[in-house]
């Protein structure tokens, strides 16, 4: 399995745009993933980046957990869709990022991976919200041993 990992700072240029990183491309186009998908994180300040095949697992499995029926259900889908847009990679692996969407108003970012995904953060915020090593270790191990 290709999997995102690690951390990479990047600048946004000045017409919005920002580098993919080589690593990340590389598995982008292992996965046969032309496109990405962006959507703000529905928890934190960061943007969620999916390669396409996994974009549409996650809604495949968002869609089959709601009731087309219900309005409330109808209310999550067409929110989380609708804060979603496709990106492009150009031939030097850019992607242009609308301002709109940007976690920050610096052009200093941080990209993160996250498995079959990656975030890209404003590094300071990143910084604030990331757990110490402590919590990180205690946090593992619960969830690991259930304990």
């Amino acid at each position: 399995m290709n999997t995102f990992l690690g951390n990479t700072d990047v600048k946004l240029d000045d017409k919005g745009r920002i580098f993919i990183p080589a690593n990340y491309r590389k598995i982008l186009t292992q996965m046969e993933s032309k496109r990405i998908i962006v959507r703000r994180d529905t928890d934190n300040e960061c943007l969620i980046f999916y390669p396409e095949p996994t974009w549409n697992n996650k809604v495949a499995a968002l869609r089959d957990a709601l009731d087309e029926w219900n309005p409330d259900d109808q209310l999550i889908l067409m929110q989380f869709m609708a804060e979603a847009e496709i990106l492009e990679m150009d031939g030097q692996g850019r992607v242009l990022l609308s301002r709109k969407i940007l976690p920050t108003e610096s052009n200093a970012l941080l990209f993160v991976g996250m498995l079959d995904r990656f975030a890209l953060w404003n590094p300071k915020n990143f910084e604030e919200k990331k757990l110490s090593q402590v919590e990180l270790a205690t946090n593992i191990r619960k969830r690991m041993t259930g304990r």
